[in-house]
């Protein structure tokens, strides 16, 4: 692996962040204004597509892209993606993307501290203690016991478990699995799944809002385009730090279009989270 390459994995990781928090205040609008399931659900139309021209493009077709011998666990990956995803955006609804993006970022301490049940990985005392400390930052976030705790600032800690279990099971089925495939089943049956819930809360949108659902379905598709580059050029342990960038953009956005405001609470935890969580990427690092 190439310094150039690590370079341009590193940019590649900055644009997707960049992308995905475009893509989050998009959602943010739409759902504001429309049924969450529905918004996911044309979204989600976009992203089968994608992800079906992609696997159309590659040797074996959409055969060899659908071709596993553990489907349940490759249908539960893609249902639990496409939940996280309906939750992650309603609360952006009730908590605004600082506050929710903030408390989301501890996802990474939540995939170290349960790799050891879910792939039988060894965990450290540093990683636990890391972990640990990351778990103060969420604390501080979320303020229980000063009388101002909300349960809605729990739905993006719930997003973050179930995006933390996601990766878990991707990893697992990466075992016996290629991407190519695992990505086929995420778009598909995510689709699939949205389609069956969705049309029950199918709303008239105006023609803007056309328009923003169009941008919201291609930077989609481009943020994990991108992603794909990035992890193809560079070793994931390289350009993962650099992930927590969308904490930055997805809050400037927040800030400047949205006019939310950072508490004080919120950027202390915040940076406890995102610095217990780089130094849980450089002990994996280390280990290997």
């Amino acid at each position: 692996m190439t310094e150039q390459n690590t370079r341009l994995g590193i940019l590649l990781m900055v644009a997707t962040t960049f992308i995905f928090a475009v893509q989050d205040g998009i959602s943010r609008h739409l759902a504001g204004e429309y049924n969450v399931l529905m918004v996911v659900m044309i979204r989600y139309w976009f992203f089968a597509a994608f992800v079906i021209a992609v696997a159309a493009r590659k040797a074996g077709g959409l055969r060899a892209a659908a071709r596993t011998e553990q489907p349940l666990m490759q249908g539960f990956r893609a249902l639990l993606l496409v939940t996280e995803i309906c939750v992650m955006i309603f609360g952006f609804t009730m908590l605004g993307l600082v506050e929710s993006h903030a408390v989301f970022a501890c996802y990474p301490l939540l995939i170290a501290a349960l790799s050891g049940p879910v792939l039988g990985e060894r965990v450290g005392w540093r990683r636990w203690l890391a972990i640990g400390v990351g778990f103060v930052g969420v604390t501080i976030i979320l303020k229980p016991g000063f009388g101002v705790f909300q349960i809605e600032a729990a739905v993006p800690l719930m997003a973050a478990l179930m995006f933390a279990l996601y990766g878990l099971l991707t990893r697992y089925v990466a075992r016996k699995d290629s991407a190519a495939t695992s990505f086929f089943w995420t778009g598909t049956v995510g689709s699939v799944a949205m389609t069956a819930v969705g049309l029950w809360f199918w709303e008239p949108m105006s023609r803007p809002d056309w328009v923003w659902m169009a941008a919201l379905c291609v930077t989609g598709a481009l943020g994990h385009y991108t992603l794909i580059k990035c992890y193809e050029v560079a070793e994931a342990s390289s350009v993962q730090p650099f992930a927590y960038l969308q904490l930055v953009f997805a809050s400037t956005l927040g800030i400047l279009v949205f006019s939310e405001t950072i508490e004080m609470n919120v950027a202390l935890g915040a940076a406890l989270i995102v610095g217990a969580g780089l130094f849980t990427l450089w002990r994996q690092r280390q280990a290997r």
